[in-house]
């Protein structure tokens, strides 16, 4: 019973993770259509949820010293490493190819957890990534203006790259007994991100004027203050911080395939929000995302904390968790 309840809470932050990440592009579209440089927008997102965390950060000091090679690398890939890879890739390739190309991050993350890990990958989970990555291609319409570019798709498997790092530093920071707080991960990859993208950015060439002014919104003027709002504190700060903790609860393999409805989200606010129409196949595509997530999800849960139980009870139990602690659901692949 306890399991069901933490996964249903789990599914409920992914759910609120994909929401949150896929109104980023509502709200940054009309910025940067209002003259910000893309990069300026991925700088103003990160600092200024890392200066509305700090406080976190300060309290999880002690996270530096314990883990810095997880704060750096969550900085690094699932914070400064997806949004550059996929604003370099837009430059040199359709955005559809880019935001496909980008989302394979969770079949990547498939295979480190098969083939590097040497652990199950249950087919639940695999037959979601399969249907997810076929819907996902309908809503982006990739075949429309495709072309080709080997740099930029190069780049955008980057960013599928750092996609799956994201989901593998998450999941890694709860194991053993030095389990790292989520939300101090959270906190501390926001900030390593800032001041990588403190570089990249050169923010310092940024035009603030634009920010005191207003951005049109399917033709009505919104200020770019409360985009910009939005974009930090429920696009970045919110959408990071459920994102986390729903792979703790669930596993990283279930979690990915659930943030494959980021897309989805993104493009039905689109139309909502931005007047962007909503073609058949997209329609269709979004469908086999739902269809996928849904699938992904019936996949075993990471296994809640063991309370002390008697020797009998543990023998009997044996046998069916697996060395990462993970509970083997009996449709998983064998090892």
């Amino acid at each position: 019973m306890q399991t069901s309840q933490g996964r249903g809470v789990g599914l409920g932050l992914a759910l609120v993770s994909a929401l949150a990440f896929g109104g980023s592009g509502v709200a940054a579209k009309p910025l940067i259509e209002a003259g910000l440089d893309p990069l300026h927008v991925v700088w103003l997102r990160a600092t200024g949820a890392a200066l509305v965390l700090l406080p976190v950060a300060w309290r999880h000091r002690a996270l530096v010293r314990r883990r810095p090679a997880l704060l750096a690398g969550f900085g690094l890939l699932g914070v400064a490493g997806v949004q550059t890879c996929y604003f370099a890739a837009i430059s040199r390739i359709p955005v559809g190819v880019a935001l496909l190309v980008e989302y394979l991050g969770p079949a990547l993350l498939l295979g480190w957890v098969r083939f590097v890990q040497r652990r199950p990958v249950s087919r639940a989970a695999a037959a979601g990534v399969v249907l997810a990555v076929g819907g996902l291609a309908c809503v982006v319409e990739v075949w429309s203006g495709l072309r080709f570019d080997a740099l930029g798709l190069v780049i955008a498997l980057g960013g599928a790259c750092c996609q799956a790092g994201y989901f593998v530093l998450a999941d890694h920071g709860a194991d053993g007994e030095d389990a790292a707080d989520p939300v101090g991960v959270t906190a501390h990859g926001l900030l390593v991100g800032a001041l990588v993208l403190t570089v990249v950015a050169r923010p310092w060439t940024l035009d603030w004027h634009l920010l005191a002014g207003r951005a049109a919104m399917d033709g009505t003027g919104v200020p770019a203050g409360l985009l910009l709002a939005w974009l930090v504190l429920v696009a970045t700060v919110a959408a990071y911080l459920t994102g986390v903790v729903s792979v703790r609860r669930l596993s990283s393999q279930v979690a990915c395939v659930v943030a494959f409805l980021e897309a989805l989200v993104a493009v039905v606010l689109a139309w909502v929000l931005l007047g962007e129409g909503l073609s058949a196949p997209q329609a269709v595509g979004g469908a086999l995302v739902l269809a996928g997530a849904f699938i992904a999800q019936t996949s075993t849960p990471r296994a809640a904390r063991p309370e002390p139980v008697a020797q009998g009870a543990a023998t009997a139990g044996a046998g069916r968790e697996s060395p990462g602690g993970r509970e083997l659901s009996d449709d998983s692949l064998p090892a």
